[in-house]
């Protein structure tokens, strides 16, 4: 099988150009079928493994004319996590709107016209929620974005569902929480204090948290979501009922109780390089973001959440730091 990835040079595209070479993707009989060619796309693609089954395209994914050229009649599936994050997205409207939103459907369209069929498995977000939410947010409860960014994913989890209905793709869209520990330099996503609140600590570095150690926030490891990607293009069409969106479970955990995981794996030292430092913009977005969910239709297709925080901050420690952290 041939597949596109796009953000294939982001830290969870490179897992994920990774596990496809590795494993394959499993047909609905359960037989692993290999992946014989990975299309990589992304501005820069620097850390992706030295294979020659990856062919790198290094390029705007919002051009029409490079995804002419990464979807193709012998495409068999796409990955698209390619998008401009929250604070991104805010602070330039037409960028958000020309990669979220534009670049979304010229690749819906160009399966459509080449590879009508193929499996298309779209990196949306819990940003879609928002405005008077209950407590805990339920498969059914509607989508109603605060931001660009949530706005610009729940129009793609729309086109997804209806090109899917008229059978132009086979769709799959995974509402994503915020995903820790992510490793290098802070993004413009909102949600980036999660990572850097672990990450700097753990190597050194002191670190600023932007909202109050009571907020509140669903995680997901990036081996999880790694895994839920293979999992969601792995699900017969099917099985996924009304709508090809699902929201993935994770965990729900404040602030506190995340630098208690710290604390609890890398000790008191590591723990005080965190100070607060309140940064209304960045609060005012997360506060419309929900907590707490009930995710039974992602865990009925088999999507599962990480047992715990220190779970998920000893597996950065092993895949990122190499086993070792600065005491």
């Amino acid at each position: 099988m041939q597949v596109t990835v796009t953000g294939a040079g982001g830290f969870i595209g490179k897992r994920l150009v990774r596990r496809l070479l590795e494993r394959g993707i499993a047909s609905p009989d359960g037989k692993a079928q290999a992946v014989t060619k990975v299309v990589a796309c992304d501005l820069a693609l620097a850390g992706l493994p030295n294979d020659p089954r990856i062919q790198r395209v290094e390029a705007d994914t919002s051009s029409p004319e490079v995804v002419a050229r990464i979807v193709t009649p012998v495409t068999g599936a796409v990955f698209h996590l390619a998008a401009i994050v929250s604070v991104g997205a805010e602070e330039d409207f037409e960028l958000g709107m020309r990669v979220n939103f534009d670049a979304t459907r010229a690749l819906l369209d160009a399966c459509r016209r080449s590879a009508p069929g193929a499996k298309f498995v779209f990196a949306s977000s819990v940003a879609v929620y928002g405005g008077e939410l209950p407590a805990v947010v339920e498969d059914g409860t509607p989508p109603a974005p605060q931001t660009s960014y949530g706005t610009q994913k729940a129009i793609g989890e729309l086109l997804i569902n209806d090109y899917s209905r008229r059978g132009f793709v086979d769709g799959r869209a995974l509402r994503l929480p915020t995903i820790v520990v992510r490793p290098g330099r802070p993004n413009k996503a909102a949600s980036t204090f999660a990572s850097s609140i672990i990450r700097d600590p753990l190597e050194g570095r002191e670190v600023a948290c932007p909202v109050p150690a009571e907020t509140a926030m669903c995680l997901l490891s990036p081996r999880k979501v790694v895994e839920a990607f293979v999992r969601a293009a792995e699900i017969p069409a099917g099985e996924w009922g009304w709508t090809r969106v699902a929201q993935l479970p994770g965990l729900t955990l404040t602030v506190r109780q995340m630098l208690d995981a710290l604390r609890e794996v890398a000790g008191e030292n590591v723990v005080k390089r965190v100070r607060f430092e309140p940064d209304e913009r960045i609060m005012r977005i997360v506060a419309t973001w929900p907590t707490a969910f009930r995710s039974a239709k992602g865990q009925r297709l088999g999507f599962t959440a990480d047992g715990s925080m220190q779970e998920i901050i000893r597996a950065f420690i092993q895949d990122e730091l190499s086993g070792k952290f600065v005491a």
